[in-house]
């Protein structure tokens, strides 16, 4: 595996490197720091009149010296006999930086850290993670906390759920790890029910028929999903729910205590841009936990399951 961490020196930075650290890597495996300093008028947010009394190449210096620091202090961290640790300084802005770098090395994963969760007041993600979550092209594991043993898989048969499960049979860091496949089925009155009275017979029979439809489908993917992963020689299990996707999933990993989310997500593509669904996004803001935002097809662009042994986590 090739991984690129992002790192800028702050807590949830250190998080990032800490979860890299505990992953059972398999051998040959490759880790780049990385931490991006921006330059000129960019070290000040734009134009400022004031940018004429600040020596801003020394300024660009300093920071460059602490981000040299900061690299090497990480992949200290990081060092295994049998991983390759790669550190880079780069300048720039980081969100750019990182994306455009995890590109040109082929990252499998970019790990960045995260602000917060849950709160008002803590559920942004910081404009760095979440401008690379939105723009990068590979899978972004956004760190809160330092294991990966308890994973919830977020399953609903779409091909960007696909390539979310894909990371679980393909990469080893997970063969260690216990699976909960969570599948929520919708069971609000669709739209073919047509329009009767609310309350008559007639809506209730409608809305009974289409519910227990949607239990069926739900439960018949989540036992797809588990029989194809446990194949893998994965250990995994079921949880069907019903309701609203993002609030099920994240009440799911709550409750199980699960310390990793793997969700996909549907890009919107643009000019070079990937926007998250509001499922994914509302999972990432809230959940307790790590999340791994895979886009669709990305796992497929990275590369397959390594043969060689798991390293040990440190």
């Amino acid at each position: 595996m090739r991984i690129l961490v992002a790192i800028d020196g702050s807590d949830p930075a250190g998080m990032a490197v800490e979860l890299v650290a505990n992953l059972a890597l398999p051998a040959g495996s490759t880790i780049e720091v990385l931490e991006a300093v921006e330059s000129g008028v960019e070290l000040f947010g734009g134009p400022w009149p004031a940018i004429g009394l600040v020596d801003a190449d020394r300024l660009e210096d300093d920071l460059r010296a602490q981000a040299t620091r900061t690299v090497a202090e990480a992949a200290d961290r990081l060092a295994r006999p049998d991983l390759t640790i790669e550190q880079a300084v780069l300048r720039g802005r980081p969100a750019s930086v990182i994306v455009n770098e995890a590109l040109r090395a082929g990252a499998d994963v970019i790990v960045v850290g995260s602000r917060g969760h849950g709160t008002i007041q803590e559920m942004l993600l910081g404009s760095v993670s979440a401008e690379v979550v939105d723009h990068a092209t590979v899978p972004v594991l956004v760190a809160r906390g330092h294991a990966v043993d308890r994973v919830l898989l977020a399953w609903d048969g779409s091909s960007a759920a696909a390539s979310a499960a894909g990371v679980l049979t393909r990469w080893p860091i997970f063969g260690g790890s216990t699976i909960r496949v969570v599948s929520v089925a919708d069971v609000r009155a669709p739209w073919w029910t047509g329009f009767p009275e609310a309350g008559s017979p007639e809506m209730m029979t409608l809305y009974v028929e289409a519910a227990d439809g949607a239990r069926q489908q739900s439960e018949d993917m989540v036992r797809e999903m588990v029989g194809r992963l446990g194949a893998e020689g994965l250990t995994v299990e079921a949880e069907p729910r019903e309701g609203d996707a993002a609030a099920e999933i994240i009440a799911a990993a709550k409750t199980w205590k699960a310390n990793l989310v793997v969700i996909g997500t549907h890009g919107r593509t643009g000019v070079a841009r990937l926007v998250l669904g509001s499922v994914a996004r509302n999972v990432l803001h809230h959940v307790p936990c790590s999340v791994l935002i895979v886009h669709a097809g990305s796992v497929e662009r990275t590369g397959a399951k390594s043969e060689q042994p798991a390293s040990p986590a440190n």
